[in-house]
């Protein structure tokens, strides 16, 4: 079957999967990107696949997003079925209300803001999808409930977690426990309620933050010297590079106030690391279970996460425990088990 995928971007976790879908007899891959990066995501450039285009086109403001506009469009009526991973772009929009109206044609997305009078309107071609195919549980359950005319599946992010697995982790002998961020440092992202946490434990933690700094230089201002002290921050990095930072920790935390999915949690399990979430991380209702692989705790509230945290620093045991059930539960979040994923979803909605 012909396949054409409409995405924003060359997102390297995205990429992994369609390699993955690329290499499935059943499918003929063709994905078209509205641009080539993205400003806050500064990933470095890799060669296209063959069965990768950008799409020519500029982007316009909408609020705090940035809305697409793309010409020449791609003529998705040579594919047996299209995969739309962009709603908030004019591109989108005009593809969805027009060139799809008629033909087999699935959603992918992360759940979406219920907004206003606007985002309902921009939604609406929702209605018309054969199918919606929702990143996460939580995702999955609000599709069902505002979108009941399509087929639904459950279709996250898969990546290559290969070289998180392959890397050699630190040797753990001077009783410290080392607590990894990566990520923007940003308030949606929670950093200001993970450097208030880290404040209240003792001398034995660590903090190493990964990522674009932009707000981080304010955020670390108010906290004292000693504080400061023990926390490293080592900048943005490649994603080639992440395997040996996320090896250098001993437990990560995600303590987003909003993440739709949140890749970083699948790279935490294949590195084999304890994950430590907020309750509004996409990734960590399908992927951390409290007690067995890590814990939780309601987003924006420091006092609880600063509990999680110490309840690793005084059981260090649970480090290694954990981690182990992490990265045993890394082995089903392989890309290619992401392709099976979406060849029974694009089966099924070409089928009805």
């Amino acid at each position: 079957m012909k396949v054409a995928f409409v995405s924003v971007v060359p997102s390297p976790y995205q990429r992994d999967l369609f390699r993955a879908l690329a290499a499935r007899a059943e499918v003929e891959l063709s994905v078209f990107y509205l641009e080539a990066a993205a400003p806050d995501s500064p990933w470095p450039e890799k060669a296209l696949a063959p069965y990768e285009t950008i799409l020519r086109g500029t982007w316009l403001p909408l609020g705090a997003a940035r809305c697409h506009v793309n010409w020449p469009l791609p003529a998705l009526r040579n594919y047996d079925i299209v995969v739309m991973n962009t709603l908030m772009s004019l591109t989108g929009q005009w593809l969805m209300r027009t060139s799809l109206r008629g033909r087999p044609w699935l959603f992918w997305g992360e759940r979406l803001s219920r907004g206003g009078a606007l985002h309902a309107a921009l939604a609406a071609p929702l209605h018309r999808a054969g199918g919606i195919a929702a990143i996460g549980s939580v995702a999955e359950d609000d599709y069902r409930a505002r979108f009941p005319e399509p087929q639904h599946f459950r279709i996250p992010y898969y990546c290559d977690l290969t070289a998180f697995r392959a890397a050699p982790r630190r040797v753990r002998d001077d009783g410290r426990v080392v607590f990894l961020f990566c990520g923007q440092m940003i308030a949606r992202k929670g950093v200001d309620v993970l450097l208030a946490a880290f404040q209240q434990l003792g001398q034995a933690a660590r903090l190493l933050l990964v990522g674009r700094e932009a707000e981080l230089p304010a955020l670390l201002a108010p906290l004292p010297a000693e504080v400061r002290a023990r926390i490293t921050y080592a900048g943005f990095q490649a994603p080639e590079e992440l395997p040996r930072f996320f090896a250098q920790g001993d437990a990560f935390v995600l303590p987003s106030r909003y993440d739709g999915w949140g890749v970083v949690v699948n790279q935490a399990l294949g590195a084999g690391l304890p994950v430590i979430c907020s309750d509004m991380v996409g990734a960590g209702h399908d992927l951390v279970e409290d007690g067995v692989n890590g814990l939780k705790f309601p987003a924006g509230d420091s006092t609880a996460l600063a509990q999680q945290m110490e309840r690793l620093v005084s059981a260090p045991e649970l480090l290694e425990k954990w981690g182990a059930a992490s990265r045993e539960k890394s082995r089903d979040w392989t890309p290619e088990v992401g392709a099976g994923k979406w060849v029974e979803a694009l089966q099924a909605v070409l089928q009805q």
